[in-house]
């Protein structure tokens, strides 16, 4: 049975064939796309059904997330959140907490309900927003009850009197131990592994970590993604993770994809200790695959440290502070393991965030490129913060991807203006109107909870670069409504090796659609993130989004 679905318009992003009205779907395929008198020679063939629920609507390309985090996001959103910015969810919305005092007043008033069995975890606090956080400010508003506050970042947490003494963690364990400030009660980049390992009891448990996926999945639904990509699995707990989301992911009921990329560093221990174990295990990877989950040949490197956490490593004149980045791998134990995966034949998703991070990376890929020529080989650039018209030329002349969070310019680029790096490098974040301009395949992702898991957002941004004080940032770096849809569907298929699948309504990829109310190339630009997402069609099954 054909069944043909009608629209107002179809935006198909297939050059060849721009705008339609109608999409033929049998099982989980397109057809065709075009006109019911061009559909003829199918349907005068075959039985068919005209299906008008989007008459007067808008279908797009199922949209695509090329980077988030299913683990961590379970872990996050059982939490309690108060963040700087208001956060829309299907269940409700999250308030914005723009101050220090407003934030310690929201925290004392929710410790009355913890989240973990005794333990009370908070997700969202930034210095920059909130104020210093340290172990003697959560005292003072309680240090018995065991408060842990994660920040912005979710690269470093804090933890009170009462939670180091519930999770056992004395002075005597962690002295000498890198990145843990015992006396602030900090744990970030590398020390954060250490809470981690503390406190995976309670955010692994299986029923809140099944939670939490679950919330996830309505996240992703009510986002209108089709196919999103984990891009770090193993961040917690390989075999928890793995297990987890095949459980709850791969049903008939569950409206999208996931593409599973593994955090190479993360397998090391899990594979007997070494690169090489490391990528042995990857490369069995793909056996486990379903319909709905999926490794391929892919795998997640990381240079430096969260751009939320301001802890980027900066090329001069650095930060306004003095202060100075982290590397999460140094540059030679970056150089070391890129080139196993880069001579094995691997794309490769590489964390960077400022621009010296950035430059390892580029610095890495010229002389891989020198010692192994490769084309087409998927070396992708995710996050992108700060970053110079130079990297940006030389990245596209080494063939390089970037899978970019637009979502910094929108939260981050007046604080950074006048706390971090100066004006001039906090506009120009994100640099993505230059790579448009510079012929590289460019994405937008949400990094999910690094920004909200809603790519009308990201495009809203990357389309607008208006931050939070309704400020536009480096109009030079605006892209177009054609490209910032691009940038969800076609390039972001493009970033995971998926364009022949994905990305585009045309005959031959998979039937998957997101159903809008208005159109996002003839609207006012302004109204991009305010489009209401009605349904996505997963490979030809309609999933209705509910509404609140």
């Amino acid at each position: 049975m054909i069944k043909v679905y009608k629209a107002k318009s179809i935006i198909t992003m297939n050059p060849s064939l721009p705008r339609t009205e109608a999409v033929a779907v049998r099982d989980s395929l397109i057809l065709e796309t075009g006109s019911l008198d061009s559909m003829k020679p199918w349907l005068e063939n075959n039985d068919y059904e005209i299906d008008e629920q989007f008459r007067d609507s808008i279908i797009v390309p199922g949209l695509i997330d090329p980077h988030l985090h299913p683990s961590m996001a379970a872990v996050l959103l059982p939490t309690f959140f108060i963040t700087a910015m208001e956060w829309r969810f299907p269940w409700g919305d999250t308030p914005a907490t723009t101050s220090p005092e407003d934030y310690d007043k929201r925290l004392k008033e929710a410790l009355t309900n913890p989240t973990h069995k005794d333990i009370f975890i908070t997700w969202g606090h930034h210095d920059l927003w909130h104020g210093p956080m340290s172990r003697s400010r959560l005292n003072k508003i309680e240090s018995n009850k065991p408060i842990v506050v994660w920040n912005r970042s979710f690269h470093e947490l804090c933890m009170n009197d009462g939670a180091l003494d519930y999770l056992g963690i004395t002075e005597d364990d962690v002295k000498g131990a890198s990145q843990i400030d015992f006396e602030r009660g900090r744990f970030f980049e590398l020390g954060l592994g250490y809470a981690v390992q503390k406190l995976n009891p309670y955010i692994l448990d299986p029923e809140i970590f099944k939670e939490g996926l679950l919330k996830l999945k309505e996240v992703v639904h009510f986002g209108g993604q089709t196919t999103i990509a984990d891009m770090a699995v193993g961040l917690f707990n390989f075999d928890n993770e793995f297990d987890t989301q095949l459980e709850l992911y791969e049903n008939e009921d569950n409206p999208f994809r996931v593409e599973l990329i593994a955090h190479a560093t993360a397998l090391i221990q899990y594979a007997g200790g070494s690169n090489l174990e490391a990528e042995k295990l990857i490369a069995k990877l793909p056996e486990r695959n379903t319909h709905k989950l999926n490794f391929r040949k892919r795998v997640k490197l990381f240079t430096d440290g969260a751009f939320f956490a301001q802890v980027a490593q900066l090329m001069e004149p650095g930060y306004i502070d003095g202060h100075e980045g982290e590397w999460l791998s140094t540059p030679e134990q970056f150089e070391e393991v890129a080139r196993i995966y880069w001579n094995q034949g691997y794309a490769i998703h590489v964390h960077v965030t400022g621009d010296l991070g950035l430059e390892l990376a580029l610095d890495t890929l010229e002389k891989l490129q020198f010692e192994k020529p490769r084309f087409n080989h998927g070396f992708t650039l995710e996050h992108f913060g700060l970053s110079t018209p130079e990297q940006v030329y030389r990245l596209s002349k080494l063939g390089a991807n970037v899978s970019a969070n637009a979502y910094y310019v929108h939260e981050l680029s007046d604080l950074y203006a006048n706390h971090t790096v100066g004006s001039e490098r906090a506009s120009s974040m994100s640099r993505i109107g230059s790579c448009f301009r510079e012929g590289v395949t460019t994405g937008l992702h949400s990094d999910f909870t690094m920004a909200p898991a809603q790519p009308l957002m990201s495009m809203w941004v990357a389309v607008n670069r208006v931050n939070e004080k309704g400020n536009v940032m480096s109009p030079e770096e605006r892209i177009t409504p054609q490209q910032g849809l691009e940038a969800i569907t076609i390039n972001a298929a493009r970033i995971l090796g998926l364009d022949h699948e994905i990305g585009t309504v045309r005959a031959g990829k998979k039937a998957d659609f997101t159903v809008l109310n208005k159109d996002p190339l003839e609207i006012d630009p302004m109204e991009i993130k305010d489009i209401e997402i009605i349904a996505t069609v997963f490979e030809g099954k309609v999933f209705p989004i509910n509404k609140k």
